[in-house]
């Protein structure tokens, strides 16, 4: 019975979302029509779709270059973050340290990096990657300290009355127990991934959406601008899609 209510809300959801897009296209196809509002301005819906669908080509190469990217930094960040708030549960006199190091380094946006990363790596797949990985570590590293830290007391204290160690614990509860959260911040940051990767593109790259972007605004070609940025949007919300369907099965005792 659970189980259906929570298929019967999913799909509900699902038809909600495509009738908030389709009332959000009408709308904007309106308002550029109806206002003759220039290209650079808000060029119409319409044009933007039928730019997109002449451009699919090189859109589609554009969108693979950064979503490889994109995947890559993502998959890099993720070992980088959850393995340090780890190695911090195992070494706990290191956590004052290294927690304030993090967070004084991502103090500052993550674009700001930008020319420094540029300058290391160069302006092909690896600086994109490294940008990616650094924005997505901290948000991991993040979640996982605090689900590593969700645990009970009294059930390490139940476990190491039968002989427990750090790392028995660590892997029969702490990571048990911290893995909502760690799922959680795996699929905030599937859009972070994206967008680091196109902005770092903006500032220097030999392809991706990013720099169809850059290209485009330089030609003045606004239409082209969108194309992009719907074909960006369309790729983060697959990411975010297939993150939260892993999630989903993974967490599956939430669903029943």
């Amino acid at each position: 019975m659970g189980g259906r209510a929570v298929t019967a809300q999913r799909s509900l959801a699902v038809q909600r979302g495509i009738l908030g897009a389709l009332l959000m296209i009408g709308l904007w196809e309106g308002i550029a029509r109806g206002f003759s509002l220039p290209a650079y301005v808000l060029p119409a819906m319409s044009d933007v779709l039928l730019g997109t669908w002449n451009k699919r080509a090189m859109l589609a190469e554009a969108a693979s270059y950064t979503l490889s990217e994109a995947l890559l930094g993502y998959a890099l960040g993720a070992l980088l973050g959850i393995g340090l708030a780890v190695a911090l549960t195992l070494l706990p006199r290191a956590r004052g340290f290294v927690v304030t190091a993090v967070t004084a380094v991502n103090s500052v946006p993550v674009v700001a990096y930008s020319p420094l990363i540029l300058l290391w790596f160069g302006i092909g797949i690896a600086s994109k990657v490294v940008m990616v990985a650094l924005a997505v570590s901290f948000t991991l590293f993040l979640s996982t300290l605090a689900g590593l830290d969700r645990v009970d007391r009294r059930s390490i204290d139940l476990m190491r009355s039968f002989g427990a160690g750090r790392l028995a614990l660590l892997w029969r509860l702490r990571l048990p127990t911290a893995l909502p959260l760690i799922l959680a911040g795996l699929r905030v940051s599937t859009v972070r991934s994206v967008i680091v990767a196109i902005v770092t593109e903006m500032l220097g790259a030999y392809g991706g959406l990013g720099w169809v972007i850059y290209q485009a605004v330089l030609q003045i070609n606004f239409v082209q601008v969108w194309s992009a940025i719907v074909v960006a949007s369309a790729a983060s919300i697959l990411f975010f899609g297939l993150v939260g369907l892993a999630e989903r099965r993974l967490l599956f005792w939430r669903n029943a």
